[in-house]
C-alpha cells in the first residue's frame, strides 16, 4: 500500500519548512508506511509524552529539533516531566540528573509547546472538542479524549507524538477513522444498585483493561458517574492494566447512546459479566496491606487532580483534621494549582499535611520523604506502578478512607 502525500506534505519532506520539519515528516512517513496508513490527516492539537527524562537519547532528539529551528504547527500541551518546577525544593535528585531533566522540559518549550506539564490536558484550556482529530501521548489522556470527549487519537508514543505536532499531521489510521471505533467486546455489569463510589470505576477499569486485549470494550450497566473524574479513573485503570485507548459506556459516553450505536450495528465478539465480587477481587490485587498497618504517606492525583476533586478533598481535610505528621501529596496540573491559589483555597491547608505537587507525579519522581512505610492512594494507576517504580508498599482505598487514615496514622477502610 502506497502512502499518499499532499503537495504540502512533500514540500515539508523536501525541506521546504526547514530541517526539523523535514526530519519530523520523514519519521512520520516511515511510521505511517509501517502501520499501513493510506495517507495523513490534519490534527487540531497534540499532547507530548516525552518530557519525562529517561536518558540522553530523548534529550538529543528534542535538542536536534530545536537546533534545526523547529516549531510545533498546532497547539501542543506537555505531559509531566521529571521535575516539579513550581516546588523544586521537594525533589530529591542528584545535580547530574536534574540538569538534563530540566533541560528536556525547557527544550520542548523552545519548540513552541505549552508549559502545561500535566497528564490531564483535558483539564486545561486546550481540551479538544467532540470529533476533533488530535495526536496525544500519555495513556490516561488518550483514553479520556477518545472515550469521554469523543475526540480522536491513537496511542502515540514518544517521538511520534512530537513528529505529529511538528507537522500538524497524523496517519489516517486506527481510531482516527470511524469504522475502527466500534466496540468489539461487551462487559455487562451485574451489581446491586448502590451509590457508585470511585473504587467501583477503578475496579471496572482494571477488569476491562486485563480482558480486552486489543479490542474496544463496551460497558453496559455502568452506574451514572458523579462526574467525569470517575470516568477518568476508569480509563486510567484500563489503560494501565491493558492497551485500552477507547471504551464505550452505554448511555454515558458520547459514541454509545445505545448498545447498537456502540457496536455500530454489529454483535459483540465476546460477552463478559462483571459481578461485585469480580470488582472486589480486582481491587484487592492492588494491595495486600491489612487495615491497621502503619501509614507513611498518602498520594492522590494520578491522573492529576481536577479542580472538582480539590473541592471534594479540602472539606474532607478540614473535617478529618489530619495532623499526625502524615504528608498528603496531591499531584495536580499547574493551571489547576494557580486557580486554587488565586481563589485562596489552599490557605492554611499545610497544617493538615497537604503537600501540592505540580509538573510531575510522585510515582515517577523522588519526592516522597519516606519509602519505608505504607503509602495509601485512591488511584489504580498509582497503586499499579508505584511498587515497581519507587519501591513502596501500597494500600488502595477511596479518597475518604485515605484522609481518615492520615488522621489516625494507620490504614482504615470503610469506616463512617
Amino acid at each position: 500500500m502506497t502512502l499518499e502525500l499532499t503537495a504540502r506534505d512533500r514540500s515539508m519532506l523536501d525541506g521546504g519548512q526547514g530541517p526539523s520539519a523535514a526530519a519530523a515528516m520523514k519519521i512520520l512517513v516511515a511510521f505511517s508506511n509501517a502501520i499501513g496508513a493510506r495517507g495523513l490527516l490534519d490534527i487540531s492539537g497534540a499532547h507530548i509524552d516525552g518530557c519525562l527524562y529517561h536518558g540522553k537519547a530523548g534529550l538529543d532528539f528534542v535538542e536536534r529539533l530545536v537546533v534545526g529551528g523547529g516549531r510545533v504547527q498546532v497547539p501542543t500541551t506537555l505531559n509531566v516531566g521529571s521535575f516539579d518546577l513550581i516546588h523544586p525544593g521537594m525533589v530529591k535528585m542528584p545535580a547530574a540528573e536534574e540538569a538534563p531533566a530540566r533541560r528536556l522540559m525547557k527544550a520542548h518549550l523552545e519548540l513552541g509547546c505549552q508549559a502545561t506539564f500535566t497528564c490531564a490536558p483535558y483539564q486545561t484550556r486546550f481540551r479538544p472538542d467532540f470529533g476533533q482529530q488530535i495526536a496525544w501521548g500519555e495513556s490516561n489522556a488518550i483514553v479520556f479524549a477518545n472515550s469521554v470527549i469523543g475526540a480522536r487519537t491513537n496511542r502515540y508514543g514518544d517521538f511520534i507524538d512530537l513528529c505529529c505536532a511538528m507537522t500538524g499531521r497524523a496517519p489516517a489510521w486506527g481510531l482516527h477513522l470511524s469504522e475502527n471505533r466500534r466496540g468489539r467486546i461487551l462487559f455487562e455489569l451485574d451489581i446491586a444498585q448502590a451509590e457508585p463510589n470511585d473504587s467501583l470505576f477503578v475496579g471496572v477499569g482494571l477488569i476491562i483493561g486485563q480482558a480486552s486485549g486489543d479490542r474496544i470494550p463496551v460497558i453496559s450497566g455502568l452506574p451514572k458517574p458523579r462526574d467525569e473524574d470517575q470516568l477518568k479513573a476508569l480509563g486510567a485503570a484500563a489503560a494501565t492494566t491493558g492497551a485500552v485507548a477507547l471504551f464505550h459506556a452505554v448511555g454515558i459516553t458520547p459514541e454509545a447512546r445505545t448498545l447498537d450505536e456502540a457496536f455500530q450495528g454489529h454483535l459483540p465478539e465476546e460477552t463478559i459479566r462483571i459481578a461485585r465480587a469480580d470488582i472486589d477481587q480486582a481491587l484487592a490485587r492492588l494491595s495486600g496491606v491489612p487495615d491497621g498497618a502503619s501509614l507513611a504517606a498518602v498520594s492522590l492525583g494520578t491522573p492529576h487532580f481536577s479542580h472538582e476533586e480539590w473541592m471534594r478533598l479540602l472539606p474532607m481535610l478540614r473535617e478529618a483534621a489530619p495532623g499526625k505528621g502524615i504528608p498528603i501529596y496531591v499531584n495536580t496540573g499547574r493551571a489547576t494549582l494557580t486557580r486554587l491559589q488565586e481563589e485562596g483555597a489552599l490557605a492554611g491547608m499545610e497544617a493538615f499535611g497537604l503537600v501540592p505537587v505540580a509538573d510531575t507525579c510522585t510515582y515517577v519522581t523522588a519526592i516522597l520523604e519516606r519509602l519505608d512505610g505504607v503509602v495509601m492512594t485512591n488511584s489504580g494507576k498509582w497503586a499499579h506502578y508505584a511498587p515497581g517504580n519507587i519501591g513502596v508498599t501500597v494500600a488502595f482505598a477511596d479518597m475518604e478512607d485515605c484522609i481518615r487514615s492520615a488522621a489516625v496514622g494507620h490504614v482504615v477502610r470503610g469506616v463512617s
